[in-house]
């Protein structure tokens, strides 16, 4: 078994976010108005990468929902309310939290979701735990293999040449090669070629979650998973959201390979992916300190290297 690599901070403490107490006390009123009792507990969410409130809130009745906030100059709003629109349309089989209400107060918007009761799995993965997500996105991938009307979801495949080709951009001489493992500067020909032949293999109908990775997951005391945060959806095929999830399964030790059963995943597709997204992470990760959140460059550096070392290993390469 290869040995377990785990990121510098647990992906359950990554965020760097408001106090409840931080918010203008005109959105604290509106909220409290909608809510209809005051908040008196409020737990922010440690995972992710952005600095906007997100918390569990508990109200003076009893209520427990989990709340998004963040001023309309902060994108993140545009993001909240995306997220809105998507989470409403999901068919009922989806495993995903549910808006219960939004509102617009002081130049904030306010995102009210159900509460889920769970947590982010630890690294390593258990096999039960990796499992758990994998069965909650195959029910959802069947679900979705209609796309909801009135989604804006593009096309992943355009998304992967104008976001996620930075391989060919390096080999082109247009952007300079991040650290890297050593071998990767004598396979430029195959990265590139392998993010090139991608996105011919991900098209399809289908609407995928577009961001699946472990801290958009909850596990409740049960093992039941849910999947959260639906701000990036695209249509395309689902087995490139599985494999993307997979990488923390292969720095967990664990026989990523053999996970991929039943998804239909091309080997060329699954090297593709690997390829691209290494090359993704591991560009931004060399791009100095993020504004989202100090712990997001160590996400991005961690993920590259480990999507590298999976592809490396799948390929024969020198690790």
């Amino acid at each position: 078994m290869r040995p377990v690599e785990l990121p510098e901070v647990p992906y359950g403490a990554t965020a760097v976010r408001p106090n409840w107490s931080d918010l203008p006390p005109e959105v604290r009123a509106a909220i409290d108005r909608r809510l209809g009792s005051p908040v008196r507990v409020a737990t922010p969410a440690g995972g992710g990468f952005t600095r906007a409130f997100a918390a569990v809130v508990e109200t003076g009745s009893g209520e427990r929902v989990f709340l998004k906030a963040a001023p309309h100059q902060d994108p993140t709003s545009d993001w909240y309310a995306h997220e809105a629109t998507v989470t409403a349309a999901l068919p009922p089989e989806v495993p995903a939290a549910r808006p219960r209400w939004t509102l617009d107060a002081a130049g904030w918007f306010v995102l009210c979701l159900t509460a889920v009761e769970g947590r982010v799995p630890a690294l390593p993965w258990h096999p039960d735990e990796l499992r758990s997500a994998l069965h909650a996105w195959k029910v959802a991938a069947t679900a979705l293999r209609r796309p909801p009307a009135g989604i804006d979801a593009p096309p992943l495949a355009g998304i992967i040449r104008g976001e996620l080709s930075w391989w060919t951009q390096i080999m082109n001489g247009l952007e300079p090669i991040p650290p890297a493992p050593a071998w990767a500067a004598d396979r430029l020909d195959d990265l590139a070629a392998l993010e090139e032949t991608l996105p011919g293999l991900v098209d399809g109908p289908g609407m995928l979650h577009g961001d699946l990775r472990i801290d958009n997951i909850m596990i409740d005391r049960y093992g039941r998973s849910t999947l959260c945060d639906w701000t990036w959806p695209a249509r395309g095929e689902a087995w490139f959201d599985t494999v993307t999830l997979l990488v923390t399964a292969y720095a967990s030790g664990l026989d990523a390979d053999s996970y991929l059963d039943g998804w239909d995943a091309p080997p060329e597709g699954v090297d593709g992916v690997l390829a691209a997204m290494g090359g993704y992470w591991l560009t931004r990760a060399a791009a100095g300190p993020s504004s989202a959140s100090p712990h997001s460059r160590q996400h991005q550096r961690f993920s590259g290297h480990q999507a590298l070392a999976w592809l490396a290993a799948r390929r024969g390469w020198a690790g």
